[in-house]
């Protein structure tokens, strides 16, 4: 969870500490509020993929300048299911994770984590909900070899999607799976 001061080191959370998460990190551009929450809503309801290079820019820029040996061998999108797909008719975080691997020249394959069934939107659901609403929802279409992998989402609320994904890009054999969001939300409740 994002801590209350802008600026400090490193930190687990709460959270972090009583389940350690399968994911080394996450990065975030910033809190998912404000004019931040905006462009991410332009983006993602709205179709703005004009939007794609400059948020994909600012979390290039926060992972460039954390100081972490952060460069990937892979750059993997957050799926969504064909049907959530046909509906939306584009992958936000495909579209992210595309800036990325432009700029450092890395992978980004798009079809390699998928998501098998369709799942309720995340966003209105209790943390625990959240969990068991994609409890095997993610597969691997082929085994990675001690990859370093940048798992790509919007926004991240609970960790749930992180966490669910991460554990299956591990099970796959990822070497590690670092996390790359451009909002973090906070939590009230839950």
């Amino acid at each position: 969870m994002p801590y209350p001061a802008e600026e400090g080191q490193d930190h687990l959370c709460q959270a972090c500490i009583l389940e350690p998460p399968p994911f080394a990190e996450v990065s975030s551009v910033g809190l998912y509020e404000d004019s931040l929450r905006q462009a991410v809503h332009q983006f993602k309801y709205r179709g703005d993929f004009s939007l794609d290079r400059p948020l994909g820019g600012l979390l290039a820029r926060v992972l460039e300048t954390s100081g972490q040996d952060f460069l990937p061998d892979l750059i993997i999108p957050v799926p969504l299911h064909l049907s959530r797909l046909r509906q939306r008719g584009y992958n936000q975080s495909l579209l992210l994770a595309r800036v990325l691997g432009r700029r450092w020249r890395k992978p980004v394959p798009g079809r390699l984590l998928v998501r098998l069934r369709p799942t309720q939107p995340q966003q209105g659901l209790k943390a625990v909900q959240r969990r068991l609403n994609l409890k095997g929802a993610f597969a691997m279409r082929s085994a990675l070899a001690g990859q370093k992998v940048l798992l790509i989402d919007d926004v991240m609320t609970t960790g749930a999607t992180a966490r669910e994904c991460s554990r299956t890009l591990l099970a796959a054999g990822a070497g590690q799976v670092r996390v790359a969001v451009i909002g973090r939300a906070r939590l009230h409740g839950g």
